[in-house]
């Protein structure tokens, strides 16, 4: 069997009827959606050190640990709730998380030194982090803020660039992206923290600049193509970037597994994030935010400006067999 040159496969348009089919991907956006709030309304997110609050320790013990008998000898402390776990593959990295203390952050500091004095000299520190409970709420509310205005700020973005129809869709799309990237972190109950926000953010922005290269064809393709109508409009601007779009995204989620099998513990939550909103991300802009366009009203006169008459014929795409 003879390999088509890459050159060849990447510059090739695609064919497929994305828009037609749309009530689909639809349904399955609505799961999700309501899936995601059913299970932050039930069981809510697996806050971090960073917003709950409490001590955290990372350490490496000489040995294979022996989570059994390390979890009994801290929890006779008395320190109410103390979770241990271990990462990385000798099984001798431990992460040890203590539960809020009542004190302030005094307490947590003593708590802290009684969890080191209890590991011993076969331990070696790695890292320690003390959060008291006001700044663990102050922290869940900025990290909500930014999201928030990191989403109305590519609303006003994408509206002055394109239509406000544009930029419904792409808020819509971003939005999307974000609910069912917390709501996959509520229903594995991963841990949620300043890096998983950091996260998010990374997200929108990798899902709107794949929204706005689709969105920049759709115009393109709206001055020349008059006599096309919007659906058929949408399913060829989409199929002449998506192999740009499939590029993209799997090469940047090469860099991101490596982050989620190699990263360890620290990045876990910030790898299975990106990971998840990239292959999200890039189905949003298919079956987000461009069908959404069907159901507004969109004033394609508003865009299109005099073309010449061979600019209005029906493109070659039309009038080819759907693949």
């Amino acid at each position: 069997m003879a390999f088509q040159p890459l050159s060849r496969i990447v510059s090739r348009n695609f064919k497929f009827d994305f828009i037609r089919y749309r009530a689909i991907p639809f349904v399955l956006s609505a799961t999700l959606i309501v899936a995601s709030f059913i299970s932050l309304a039930v069981q809510g997110l697996n806050f971090g050190i960073d917003f709950a609050g409490g001590a955290l320790v990372e350490v490496r013990s000489d040995h294979e640990v022996n989570l059994a008998e390390l979890r009994g000898r801290l929890n006779g402390l008395g320190l109410g709730d103390v979770a241990i776990t271990t990462f990385g593959e000798s099984g001798r990295d431990v992460m040890i998380r203590v539960q809020e203390q009542a004190g302030g952050d005094q307490a947590q500091n003593e708590a802290l030194a009684r969890v080191q004095q209890e590991l011993g000299p076969g331990f070696e520190l790695r890292r320690t982090e003390v959060v008291g409970p006001k700044v663990g709420a102050e922290l869940i509310i900025d990290g909500a803020l930014a999201i928030a205005l990191a989403l109305i700020g590519i609303m006003i973005y994408v509206w002055l660039r394109f239509e406000w129809q544009f930029a419904m869709g792409a808020v819509l799309s971003l939005t999307h992206d974000v609910i069912t990237t917390i709501g996959l972190f509520s229903i594995f109950q991963i841990e949620f923290n300043l890096n998983t926000v950091a996260a998010v953010l990374t997200i929108a922005g990798f899902s709107i600049n794949d929204t706005v290269v689709v969105y920049d064809r759709v115009r393109e393709m709206m001055r020349r193509y008059k006599k096309l109508s919007l659906p058929d409009l949408l399913n060829f601007a989409l199929n002449s970037v998506l192999m740009r779009t499939i590029v993209t995204t799997f090469t940047t989620s090469l860099a991101v597994i490596a982050l989620v099998v190699f990263g360890g513990e620290v990045l876990r939550g910030f790898s299975v994030a990106m990971l998840w909103g990239m292959v999200v991300g890039t189905y949003s802009t298919v079956y987000v935010a461009l069908p959404v366009l069907v159901y507004f009203d969109l004033r394609r006169d508003d865009m299109v400006g005099t073309v010449s008459a061979d600019q209005q014929q029906v493109p070659e795409y039309e009038r080819g067999p759907a693949e």
